[in-house]
């Protein structure tokens, strides 16, 4: 992914979906929604400012009625970018773009707003805006980014296709930019394996790039969602691909670079994913390849070596708070992920208070024998604890 171009069902906040409509009533209903609409909306007024602004009144209703004196104490903005601020506010920008977005079918959700995703929240420098299409739900904070060169080699393809099909099949959204290679091919084995996937752009929702990806973008519409910061008609543009991808890292639990070489793009989202307190890991490829020398930079400097699925499980560890799959099981512990169905049914008998054999035994069908055997599995997969006296407890709490 260079960067040159030569819920649940309930708002995110609260576990629910970002709807279109919905989304965009939501700003238009919401006073404060449609001022931080309206600083997005402003030329020059990019996040970095527009969070020195929010910082400095408060509110980005505040910033709206602040007087150009107290504008020009802001470090960072100028009269010409005050004098567009006027504009945006006397003009209406914030609703004209609301009815453009609602008769293209896009949505739009507001920092701090119920829809915005959670994860992005806290970032530095988040999003003022998302646009998106398709459904951001609540179980897609359970995401992984798999993201790498667009000259990616078959060997490249191959790792990023089985990569990717598994994590979608354990219940991972993964989340991508849309460009050709790498990212093209995570997206497309995470909807081939039933999963979810978002895919995060560098030009607006009504200019694809790359072109030839329009074709996925609507499939990715109906098994996932497109996002980005980005206004419909905004042509893909060098410098937007850096800004995207502190969303893709931003987004993900962690990150997995695939092929990348010295100067990818793909190493810029390994660094936005550092600050951002995500896990870095990259797939080995030949030490000889120039293909994969960003990536064998990456393990050289700490970074995770990824073989398989369940290398990423260990590597990102426990979620931050309890996560809903699509079959409505809460996940505390990433390695549920990788359960079998009996696996699954045995763990859901043991809770977080001591209970004897005997107790999980009245509670199931499941022959005695293999209960136990199971619970011997489930105890070496560190999520239950077996006690003296023949009891047992979860142990796969939220650390």
């Amino acid at each position: 992914m260079d960067d040159a171009m030569s819920g649940s069902d309930r708002p995110v906040s609260s576990g629910a979906a970002a709807d279109v409509a919905e989304a965009v009533a939501s700003v238009r209903n919401d006073l404060e929604a449609l001022a931080v609409l309206t600083l997005h909306l402003v030329p020059g007024v990019g996040p970095r400012l527009a969070s020195r602004l929010m910082e400095r009144f408060g509110s980005a209703r505040s910033v709206l009625n602040a007087s150009d004196a107290e504008l020009r104490e802001v470090p960072g903005i100028s009269g010409k970018t005050i004098t567009a601020l006027r504009t945006a506010i006397d003009e209406g920008h914030a609703g004209r773009e609301l009815q453009q977005c609602e008769a293209a079918g896009i949505g739009v959700m507001t920092l701090g707003s119920p829809f915005f995703p959670r994860p992005l929240q806290h970032i530095p420098d988040p999003p003022l805006v998302l646009y998106f299409r398709g459904r951001w739900l609540a179980r897609d904070e359970l995401a992984v980014a798999i993201v790498g060169s667009r000259h990616c080699t078959h060997y490249g393809r191959r790792q990023t296709e089985r990569l990717a099909g598994a994590l979608a099949r354990a219940g991972f959204t993964i989340v991508s930019g849309l460009a050709r290679g790498i990212d093209g091919v995570a997206h497309e084995a995470a909807l081939r394996a039933g999963g979810r996937t978002i895919a995060v752009t560098a030009s607006g929702l009504q200019r694809i790039y790359p072109p030839e990806h329009s074709g996925l973008a609507e499939r990715i519409v109906a098994d996932g969602a497109l996002l980005t910061e980005c206004r419909a008609e905004t042509p893909a543009r060098a410098g937007l691909f850096p800004r995207r991808n502190r969303l893709i890292s931003g987004l993900a639990l962690g990150v997995i670079i695939v092929e990348a070489r010295r100067n990818s793009g793909a190493l810029h989202t390994a660094r936005h994913a550092m600050e951002q307190g995500r896990e870095v890991m990259a797939v080995p490829g030949p030490v000889d390849s120039l293909a994969s020398e960003g990536c064998l930079a990456l393990l050289r400097d700490g970074a995770t070596l990824v073989r398989h699925a369940d290398d990423v499980l260990e590597s990102i560890g426990p979620p931050p708070h309890p996560i809903r799959t699509p079959s409505g099981e809460e996940v505390r512990s990433l390695r549920q992920l990788r359960l079998n169905d009996r696996e699954r049914n045995v763990l859901e008998l043991v809770t977080d208070r001591q209970q004897h054999l005997d107790e999980l035994l009245r509670q199931t069908e499941i022959d005695a024998a293999q209960v136990v055997a199971t619970l011997t599995v489930l105890e070496m997969k560190r999520l239950v604890r077996r006690l003296p006296g023949g009891f047992y407890v979860r142990c796969d709490t939220i650390e």
